[in-house]
């Protein structure tokens, strides 16, 4: 264990650290930033918070003793009514909830076009470009649906773009070097969606509510069992987020023209 005093780390970098356990006593958290970073059990007290942002997964998470996940949960489905869709809970639903997605990715694609082919490569605030969000969706269909759910061991196709954190595991792609143009990339999404859709299309209740045969070999997900639907609302999940991170990140683009 290490104690840092009346120390100035200003602007430092912490990156895969691991500082579990430890504790902050009146520090400056002044503009940081914090990402990709697991802040499960976090206690704060006595802090001033203001003009913070925070995006993630939220849950159970209290300010003054009040739980504010499902306030904010209500209040994205009352901006986005079509997110609840995105929680199906019978082979209909989720068909429903495919649909949407193909159609709302259509008109995000059809956007893209509108921006110049290069810029479609940039990152914006660090984020992943508009081609690497649609290789790393190629991915997690080839882990959740191909791999998870159809067994295939070794779905992977050389553009499919694991999340940065991962480590590296025998077989998968990451190459972040590569760059493929919109259209490229497109025939690998249009192969992965249609056959997203095709499962949807033979699902049943008795195999939604199945669990998947247990992969043997390095990967992702872990070779283990998973709720069928589980793993097609990571999918779901995967679908709807990045699209919006995709529009917000096209929004940029178009203004910095």
């Amino acid at each position: 264990m290490v104690t840092f005093a009346d120390e100035d780390l200003t602007r430092s970098t912490f990156d895969t650290v691991d500082l579990g356990g430890s504790r902050f006593v009146s520090c400056s958290l002044r503009d940081i930033v914090i990402s990709s970073t697991d802040l499960h059990r976090v206690v704060m007290r006595g802090v001033e918070l203001f003009d913070v942002t925070i995006e993630g997964e939220i849950e159970n998470l209290t300010v003054n003793g009040v739980d504010v996940g499902p306030l904010v949960e209500a209040e994205l489905d009352r901006r986005q009514p079509l997110r609840v869709k995105m929680r199906p809970t019978d082979p209909a639903g989720f068909r429903e909830a495919w649909q949407i997605l193909e159609n709302l990715w259509a008109a995000t694609v059809e956007r893209a076009r509108g921006i110049d082919p290069a810029r479609l490569h940039d990152s914006v605030n660090g984020e992943w470009s508009f081609i690497e969000t649609l290789r790393h969706l190629a991915f997690a269909t080839d882990a959740w649906v191909r791999r998870g759910i159809q067994g295939d061991p070794s779905p992977w196709n050389p553009l499919d773009l694991p999340w940065d954190q991962m480590p590296d595991t025998p077989g998968i792609p990451r190459d972040r070097r590569v760059r493929p143009t919109l259209d490229e990339v497109l025939e690998l999404r249009r192969d992965r969606m249609a056959g997203v859709r095709d499962l949807l299309d033979t699902m049943t209740a008795a195999s939604l509510a199945a669990e998947t045969v247990p992969v043997e070999g390095p990967g992702w997900p872990e070779p283990r069992s998973y709720p069928v639907r589980e793993c097609l609302l990571v999918v779901l999940g995967e679908e709807w987020h990045h699209r919006l991170f995709a529009e917000r990140d096209l929004d940029a683009l178009a203004l910095d023209r």
